[in-house]
């Protein structure tokens, strides 16, 4: 008895999906699309290419639809601790860069009571040694 196939990302049961995957099926539960490198028997997210498969042609996305004639579903690509690690990288990115101001205006003053600088003209300088 196989084991049945498993989104790589949720880990939501794709049984009813008929197989071969289509290039463009989506988990019924978070909509990733399947037909993805890291769905696939041959990924290997150490080797150079991503691929074990020396004739694969080399993708870029491994979370994105592609056309790759090796692909093979493997029941086993999701790793439940993956998406948690993912959640607490985007956290610590968005706590990283929740002070960042996008805005273009460089006319304000530095809050810092240390510089008299605009913050812009402090960066210039670091340039100027």
């Amino acid at each position: 008895m196989t084991k049945p196939l498993q989104c790589y990302q949720c880990g939501a049961s794709l049984e009813k999906l008929s197989l071969p995957l289509r290039r463009l099926d989506e988990c019924p539960e978070c909509l990733r699309e399947l037909h993805v490198c890291r769905m696939c028997l041959f990924y290997d997210a150490h080797h150079p290419k991503n691929c074990i498969e020396e004739e694969a042609p080399e993708i870029r996305e491994m979370e994105r639809a592609n056309f790759c004639d090796y692909f093979k579903p493997i029941p086993d690509a999701h790793i439940p601790g993956n998406l948690e690690a993912e959640q607490n990288a985007r956290e610590k990115l968005t706590t990283l860069f929740a002070g960042v101001d996008n805005d273009t205006n460089h006319t304000e003053q530095s809050t810092n009571p240390d510089h008299n600088k605009p913050d812009w003209m402090e960066a210039e300088d670091l340039f100027k040694k």
